[in-house]
Parts: C-alpha cells; sequence; structure tokens
C-alpha cells in the first residue's frame, strides 16, 4: 500500500533488520544443532569481535 501521495515511504533500519532476520533464519534452518551458537550468530550477522 502506498501512502495518499503515491510515494512509497522506505524505513532503511527496519528493511536492514527483516534482511538480518532472514539471515538468522536461513542458518537456523541449515543447522545441523538445534540452537544456533554465539559464534555462529555473530558469524551469520556479520559482527566480529564487536561487545555488547
Amino acid at each position: 500500500m502506498t501512502p495518499a501521495g503515491g510515494t512509497t515511504v522506505q524505513d532503511h533500519v527496519a528493511l536492514a533488520e527483516i534482511e538480518l532476520c532472514g539471515e538468522l533464519i536461513i542458518a537456523a534452518s541449515a543447522a545441523d544443532e538445534d540452537r544456533l551458537s554465539q559464534d555462529r550468530i555473530d558469524e551469520v550477522l556479520r559482527i566480529f569481535g564487536a561487545c555488547v
């Protein structure tokens, strides 16, 4: 659905979050284990050495 003005509104932060969630879902569905390890999650999200 487009706003009344006919322009499309995009929330780039929300789109990036949706993409990351999709990457996690793909990794989880391909994993042999029941849960992804924290290291695997970091790898999927491309977080290397970041402090949380």
